[in-house]
């Protein structure tokens, strides 16, 4: 399978480099960090210590079997200029928040897949990154139901090493893994701290209580997320990638902005009451306007 990444940061690098050990893989990104590929192969290092060569070039090739979106949320009408004139068979967005599915189908004439992953990853120099956590990954129709589109992603996946299973229960997913990106980016990136500090420290409550703010708005929207099931997956995916920073937290230390509006705004800023998702949401807005980056 000729799988292109639109998204060469932190997880699409490493998605692409784990998946480049069975499959062809095109990283799209920005330099330096595609042309240190293009010249040395990417290094992963971490769980995993090998150096890979895919493809990796700063615009989409004419034709892929599976396009891999890995854009941050505010990206993903880019993500589709950028794959407009490419001829997928496929597109699987991984990206955060809600809505990146609607996005992609709207503005391109392929199926579009919805995905969760976590993974940890990191990275740093240019061609390197770093594989900080082992995780899951689970891909289906956006809509829920049956997908021969998914069957067949997860299988290329688990081809290259992957842990990767279709689901027919994706809406309720997406909202557990929103549920989980709430609860870890947000406290870790105002906390300054990395997963596993979630699991026994003080910041674990927090995290606790905007997962359960999540499950709250996630039923009033139809879905069918208790409580007990949006903390838990917060704990295990904290207790999986310890040693991980957040993406919202990589953020925050590169003065970037951050994906605020499309993770924690659904809750923030939906009609039931979500007091400690607005104060996530509240502090992270204001680090981001006193930037400039809103």
């Amino acid at each position: 399978m000729h799988v292109v990444v639109v998204g060469a940061g932190s997880l699409g690098s490493l998605l692409g480099g784990l998946l480049a050990r069975e499959h062809r893989v095109t990283l799209v990104g920005r330099d330096p960090h595609v042309s240190a590929i293009h010249d040395h192969g990417l290094r992963v290092t971490g769980v995993v210590d090998t150096t890979v060569h895919p493809d990796a070039e700063t615009t989409a090739p004419a034709r892929c079997d599976l396009a891999l979106v890995t854009t941050k949320a505010f990206d993903t009408a880019s993500a589709a200029a950028t794959l407009a004139d490419t001829d997928t068979g496929c597109v699987l967005s991984l990206q955060n928040g809600l809505g990146n599915e609607s996005l992609l189908r709207d503005r391109l004439d392929c199926p579009v897949l919805a995905g969760t992953c976590t993974y940890g990853a990191r990275r740093s120099d240019p061609g390197v990154v770093a594989y900080t956590g082992e995780g899951t990954i689970t891909v289906g129709d956006p809509d829920g139901g049956p997908s021969a589109w998914a069957d067949r992603v997860a299988d290329a996946f688990d081809a290259a090493g992957l842990d990767a299973t279709a689901s027919d229960e994706m809406p309720r997913l997406l909202w557990r893994k929103l549920a989980v990106n709430v609860g870890i980016n947000a406290t870790t990136a105002l906390a300054r701290t990395e997963n596993g500090a979630l699991v026994d420290g003080p910041a674990g409550p927090v995290a606790a209580a905007a997962a359960r703010e999540t499950a709250t708005v996630a039923r009033s929207e139809g879905i069918d997320l208790a409580d007990e099931t949006a903390t838990d997956a917060v704990d295990r995916v904290a207790r999986n990638t310890r040693a991980n920073r957040s993406s919202m937290l990589q953020d925050i230390d590169a003065q970037r902005r951050t994906e605020v509006d499309a993770i924690v705004g659904p809750v923030a800023d939906h009609a039931e009451p979500t007091p400690v998702a607005s104060t996530l949401a509240g502090l992270l807005r204001a680090w981001e306007t006193e930037r400039g980056l809103r």
